[in-house]
């Protein structure tokens, strides 16, 4: 940081917009990335079913730095200064052929998932130490989905590039995309530490301002501090943090559901809808479904500041196993209903997801009421909630594939006319219908289509249900959590 200040227009800035900002510079990587690195690899480099699925397998073992961080507002800053430009590295490192492709896809998703994590832990735990209320935090959420939507942009852009034959214009899109994620991230990081500094001196705590605590006092797993905890004992304390217990149970379902829509949202729009809609349609579909979730979030924003996260995330809930049931019974002939449930199915996933983010926070602030902590252990919370929640997205993809194989007999990795040699495999094969009644692949899709959401919601539902901490139980926690701060740190607002 000894480059000189910023100017002064720039210290003007919201930090909420800075803040939100490092949205953006996620959400124009990832986007492209979930929508083209699995056809990449299968229609490109021609990957082996094997291989994916190790690949997929290895990606869901924690990552150490999604439990061990024990970073405060500035270290984190600093971290994402260094994360979120590797995350660029490992972003491009998928659409250049380096090694077999077994090899790169193993390495290059888990590297990329590696930074991804890290990024995403030390964006989230900041939500929960820049701000306390309920109103502020929604305030840093909206911002947040606002950048997402316009990265999300990138999507739209990728498909005057996309050509599996000739790979070279989209490699350049890519490089591009890269180079403006990590300059990005540079600047914004720079400007948000600049602006902690500055809050920290305005409030004369120098500690905040030179060494990254606030106030001096920070809760450090592991370290010797008087009143410090073990690794062991801090998991010992989550195991008996009823809330927390039944919210991963339940964001476990929400992560598999969502990256089920990712992984399988271009394959329902090739097979239920390809003979009804134009390519142009198809193709609007998939990236207005990337773009809506965000917009819709900040909709959603307005209705959380009004009922409430736990009401909101509730109703939606509610809203997915009914339009699911409603497409059920429609059958998969009625077109135009189930072109906006695809489109709809995911777009209120997605917005759920953006939701659940809020309520880490609130558990965050349980976790330090009920443990009586000097500071926020939010890095440590939402990095607990991460590893236990990664095995959804490993599942997703997975599970979606061998139902559909199980139920059709289509195979999604048959590469013909080669037949598949060898029988070690990650997943027994399961025994394909005799072909006189299989159904068609049509017919799974549909019933994959709707049958998935209907489980995860009931299951969904049910957890949510012992979930306590709504109403006159959160407000108790954040008036505690108030005094805490008032009595033991200074309390950050920097909204």
């Amino acid at each position: 940081m000894g480059l000189g200040g910023p100017p002064a227009w720039m210290l003007g800035l919201p930090m909420a917009v800075v803040y939100g900002s490092l949205a953006l510079f996620i959400s124009v990587l990832h986007n492209v990335f979930l929508l083209y690195y699995v056809d990449t690899f299968v229609s490109v480099y021609k990957i082996n079913k094997a291989a994916f699925w190790v690949g997929e397998f290895l990606r869901s073992q924690p990552r150490s730095g999604a439990v061990l961080s024990r970073a405060v507002v500035l270290a984190r800053v600093q971290a994402l200064g260094w994360h979120g430009p590797l995350l660029a590295l490992a972003f491009l490192a998928f659409w250049v052929p380096w090694a077999p492709a077994g090899l790169q896809f193993l390495l290059c998703l888990c590297l990329y998932d590696g930074f991804l994590t890290l990024v995403d832990l030390h964006h989230h735990a900041l939500l929960a130490d820049l701000a306390l209320s309920a109103h502020d935090r929604t305030h840093l959420n909206f911002y947040c989905s606002l950048f997402s939507a316009a990265g999300s942009l990138s999507v739209f852009a990728s498909y005057a590039f996309w050509n599996k034959e000739d790979f070279s214009s989209f490699r350049a899109f890519c490089v591009a995309l890269a180079a403006g994620s990590g300059l990005g991230f540079v600047g914004a990081t720079r400007l948000l530490r600049w602006q902690v500094e500055a809050v920290g001196r305005e409030l004369e705590c120098p500690a905040l301002a030179v060494d990254g605590g606030i106030c001096g006092e920070e809760l450090l797993v592991g370290s010797k501090e008087p009143g410090s905890i073990t690794l062991g004992q801090y998991l010992r304390q989550l195991a008996q943090h009823r809330n927390f217990l039944w919210f991963v149970g339940m964001d476990l379902v929400q992560v598999f559901h969502c990256h089920f829509n990712s992984n399988f949202f271009p394959l329902f729009l090739e097979h239920l809808l390809s003979d009804h809609i134009s390519l142009s349609t198809g193709s609007f579909l998939l990236g207005i479904s990337y773009v809506a979730p965000h917009l819709n979030n900040l909709y959603f924003l307005s209705l959380c500041r009004r009922w409430g996260v736990y009401a909101v995330v509730q109703g939606l809930f509610l809203l997915k196993l009914g339009l699911s049931l409603l497409m059920l019974l429609a059958g998969p002939d009625h077109h135009g209903l189930l072109c906006l449930f695809i489109a709809s199915n995911r777009v209120f996933t997605e917005g759920t997801c953006k939701l659940l983010t809020l309520v880490v926070t609130d558990l965050v602030d349980e976790d330090m009421v009920l443990n009586h902590r000097k500071q926020a252990a939010s890095a440590l919370l939402f990095g607990m909630v991460a590893l236990v929640t990664k095995p959804g997205q490993t599942f997703a993809p997975l599970l979606g594939t061998w139902l559909l194989c199980f139920y059709t007999g289509h195979d999604l990795f048959q590469q013909p006319p080669l037949a598949p040699v060898g029988s070690a495999q990650p997943w027994p094969e399961p025994p394909a219908p005799p072909p006189a009644q299989a159904p068609t692949l049509r017919q799974g899709c549909f019933y994959l289509l709707v049958l998935v959401p209907i489980t995860c919601a009931l299951l969904q539902l049910f957890t949510w249900s012992q979930f306590t901490l709504h109403g006159r139980r959160l407000h108790m926690v954040k008036a505690q959590r108030q005094n805490l701060s008032q009595a033991q740190t200074l309390d950050v607002k920097t909204v």
